[in-house]
């Protein structure tokens, strides 16, 4: 069988640790037997932006710009045990966080849903989409303590030396106080990508922030919301026949509980750290929640919405064997490789990715998976396999279908 071929590259952004080791395996049997698998690679391992001083991070985001697409391994955040472990120069970034910003993206995670994994919310019956803000609020907050009694205030200066404040709070014993922002530009970015990927997937879209109590801050998010959806997008919304609505996340919380899902929730970016995590667990397992990062210029960036199972890591080092869920990298791939062949034209391609999803979905409902699916399927006497026969068991399935 002759491969597929493809006419532009993908950015490859490797990554860290067990994630690592599944990557290669994916590639091996997944991807190259069957694809002439066309990447600009970049290693974005801990050992090697170390090396370049992150600028290979940079670089792979900056590839992204020039291609459109990318697939990202998981890679490390380094903290302090992190820094002596690589002996690091000094504590660097998160990758995430960089490419977020050079992207100026909308991160989006939804479940991979499959029969015999169930949620535990009994009526979602289709998969909850998070689209997270990804800059500004309590991620570039800053921090003080105050000590004695006295005044907090807000104090902004303008370019021409104008100054506003406001009074934040008369301190009668010692506390804490915390200064968030957030800029325009970022959230009307956000909300375009928002509308884009509603109008991309056919899916309605609900965004929810708490401008009751937050009158200013998230009042500007409602207001900016609001504004780019009229003047943008509600025709092309009705057209699609889908919906926008906004409600406080208060009614947003207790509506998606009653749901059936599918639909995507718009969040802040706390809310959307944090939900995403609720929304992924409910539904059986973070190693079964794709993650897409998407820019209003149209680049897409695909990855795991997990870690690099650090744990895994160290007893695959020790020579023992490892029951790790490559699901969702798999589909970070397959994600990647449908959105280039969609770009490209490239129909091959876009069968491709489906079909390996597919297999994925297949492999679990034959009773085929990875340790942490079978503590938790409904379905009778799975077979455990580990880390490299449950790619295989894809593979096999794959070349079955």
């Amino acid at each position: 069988m002759d491969k597929i071929k493809m006419t532009t590259p993908l950015v490859e952004m490797d990554g860290d640790e067990m994630t690592r080791i599944l990557w290669k395996f994916i590639k091996d049997e997944l991807l190259i037997p069957f694809i002439d698998l066309n990447t600009e690679y970049y290693d974005l391992g801990l050992e090697n932006r170390n090396a370049t001083d992150d600028q290979v991070t940079i670089d792979s985001a900056n590839a992204t710009k020039k291609y459109g697409v990318a697939v990202k391994c998981a890679t490390i955040t380094p903290n302090a045990a992190r820094m002596d472990e690589y002996d690091l120069k000094q504590m660097w970034k998160s990758p995430n966080g960089t490419i977020r910003a050079i992207l100026d993206g909308t991160v989006f995670r939804a479940p991979i849903v499959v029969n015999g994994i169930e949620p535990c919310v009994k009526n979602w019956k289709k998969p909850i989409t998070i689209a997270r803000h990804a800059y500004g609020d309590v991620y570039k907050a800053t921090e003080m303590k105050a000590e004695k009694k006295g005044k907090a205030y807000l104090t902004f200066v303008d370019e021409d030396g104008n100054e506003t404040r406001e009074l934040i709070h008369e301190f009668e014993t010692p506390g804490v106080i915390q200064g968030q922002h957030n800029i325009n530009q970022s959230i009307e970015s956000f909300a375009r990508s928002c509308f884009s990927y509603a109008l991309s997937t056919k899916q309605d879209i609900w965004f929810s922030t708490k401008d009751t109590i937050s009158k200013k801050y998230d009042h500007t998010f409602k207001d900016i919301f609001a504004e780019i959806f009229e003047n943008e997008f509600k025709d092309k919304f009705e057209e699609a026949g889908i919906e926008y609505f906004y409600t406080l996340i208060d009614d947003a919380v207790a509506r998606v509980m009653k749901s059936e899902g599918g639909f995507i929730w718009a969040c802040k970016n706390y809310d959307g750290d944090v939900m995403s995590d609720m929304i992924s667990s409910a539904f059986g397992s973070l190693a079964m929640m794709t993650s897409v990062l998407v820019s209003p210029d149209g680049y897409y960036e695909y990855e795991a919405a997990h870690g690099t199972v650090q744990r895994h890591y160290y007893k695959h080092l020790k020579g023992e064997e490892t029951s790790t869920n490559s699901v969702a990298t798999i589909f970070a791939w397959s994600g990647a490789l449908r959105k280039r062949g969609e770009l490209d034209n490239n129909a091959e391609l876009v069968a491709f990715a489906d079909k390996l999803e597919k297999a994925c979905i297949k492999t679990i409902e034959d009773g085929k998976m990875t340790g942490d699916l079978a503590r938790i399927t409904t379905i009778p006497n799975p077979t455990v396999l580990n880390s490299e026969n449950f790619i295989k068991a894809i593979r096999e399935t794959m070349e079955n279908m």
